[in-house]
């Protein structure tokens, strides 16, 4: 077909035109100098950055910068990193908290340019407080308030703390460098949500059935527990079978998916000891000696909690032969110092302050420990052979408490009943270790060498 010059000049217009329109739903390209970009490139909001990129926003806000200004209140990266909550970040960054961290991302962003010089006067001054409208659309929750001190110190929502006035200016838009993060309360509120239900207690749809002839829970018989529910059977029927030199795992409620994680944290206050100082004997009993330091992590996964009172290596080194030569002394000894609860140096101190006396039930069953307050400080045991609370809160994580005492605890009934049972009338003769790491590990592997097991333990080398 043949065209005229007027027709194609007409032709050529019109693909002109439709090359030149944006395609429906992407947003207009902008600018290289915009103050979306600089602000990308800016080396003091790259963790802001990473949120944007996180809540998917880059395109949004490229289209809002296209038909208009705006103004950024931009966190600093130490604002970020320093003050942020772990578990708060950990809340935003999970996939279906989208959102919640989007309506926290566009909280700080106002549409229209709000500079230094057009900031509102201080409040009091006769000027009322500016309140601008957000990009969060949360309602009446979306909006922030400006004020500035006589000082001219500038605040944003009343308390983040503006350090860098003005730090990007672009024809678009400006940024302004704060010092804290903003949250809107519909993401606070959500946040809260989240966290009660996570935590909250929910008990067992049916009340367990208990085998009167094992003492353990019958089978098909258990509704399954969320996670981070209360455990289901009382700590003694969760422990090891008994005391033995070979790893035993602890059977527990939770099953197979445990909620916390018990051996890191029973890993990190043993940790904790060592670098503490003056309990490497008691550290030696749980790793090498025995496995206490096992049980114990599975006790913590199954979402029980442990007050270990820890004797310090003065007090081990006291322990003579005879308390440590009969099979399972050092897991005994160790039972009757951990106690099923949560305590702190203050709650035990306020506890016997209040009450006089106070039993702790051990995980040596039936013996409990007796506390009270002496000298200012929580004294454990009677007579000669108390301990007095030496080093307190050592290790405090909310599941592992660890109080250091200067005594090793023996129950009464058991001193009363060995008393009763001794016939031998010569004196005699006890054996003092001396105050040396690893004494207790050169007895416990004389003691398996004597039936010829210590091929087991690559400690005994």
């Amino acid at each position: 077909m043949k065209m005229y010059p007027l027709q194609i000049y007409a032709t050529l217009l019109i693909l002109s035109l439709f090359l030149a329109r944006p395609i429906c739903g992407a947003p207009s390209q902008i600018s290289s100098n915009s103050v979306l970009v600089a602000l990308i490139d800016s080396a003091h909001y790259t963790e802001l950055t990473e949120l944007v990129e996180k809540a998917l926003l880059l395109q949004t806000l490229e289209g809002k910068v296209a038909k208009s200004n705006i103004t950024v209140f931009a966190p600093s990266n130490e604002a970020l990193e320093m003050g942020l909550d772990p578990d708060f970040k950990r809340f935003l960054l999970e996939p279906r908290n989208l959102k919640s961290l989007q309506s926290l991302v566009m909280f700080h962003v106002v549409p229209g340019r709000v500079g230094s010089e057009n900031w509102p006067g201080e409040s009091g001054s006769g000027h009322d407080p500016g309140e601008y409208r957000t990009l969060c659309d949360e309602g009446e929750d979306d909006k922030l308030v400006l004020t500035r001190e006589s000082s001219g110190q500038k605040y944003v929502g009343g308390l983040a703390k503006v350090t860098r006035p003005d730090d990007v200016v672009r024809f678009d838009g400006v940024v302004h460098g704060i010092d804290r993060l903003l949250v809107p309360r519909v993401v606070v509120e959500e946040f809260n949500k989240r966290s009660l239900r996570e935590i909250s207690a929910v008990l067992p749809e049916g009340a367990p059935v208990v085998d009167p002839r094992t003492n353990r829970l019958k089978k098909n018989s258990v509704s399954p527990v969320p996670a981070g529910a209360p455990p289901v059977l009382p700590v003694y029927d969760a422990m090891a079978p008994g005391p033995s030199l070979a790893p035993a795992p602890a059977p527990g409620p939770g099953g197979a998916h445990h909620h916390f994680d018990g051996e890191s944290q029973v890993k990190d206050f043993i940790q904790t000891l060592l670098h503490y100082g003056g309990y490497n004997e008691l550290a030696d009993i749980l790793v090498n000696l025995t496995s206490l330091a096992t049980e114990m992590g599975k006790l913590v996964s199954e979402g029980y909690v442990l007050t270990v009172l820890a004797p310090n290596d003065e007090a081990m080194a006291k322990l003579t032969t005879d308390q440590l030569s009969d099979p399972g002394a050092p897991e005994q000894i160790i039972y009757y110092h951990l106690i099923p609860e949560y305590q702190t140096e203050e709650s035990m101190y306020n506890s016997v302050r209040r009450f006089g006396k106070v039993q702790y039930d051990t995980l040596r069953l039936p013996h409990k420990v007796v506390a009270e307050e002496a000298d200012g400080s929580v004294k454990f045991g009677s007579g000669e052979e108390s301990a007095y609370l030496f080093d307190p809160d050592i290790y405090t994580d909310g599941r592992i408490s660890v109080q250091g005492i200067d005594g090793v605890l023996f129950p009464m009934e058991e001193k009363a009943e060995k008393n009763a049972t001794e016939v031998d009338t010569r004196p005699q003769v006890k054996v003092v270790a001396k105050q040396n790491r690893g004494k207790l590990l050169e007895v416990a592997c004389s003691i398996v060498g004597a039936f010829g097991q210590d091929s087991q333990f690559t400690s005994c080398y």
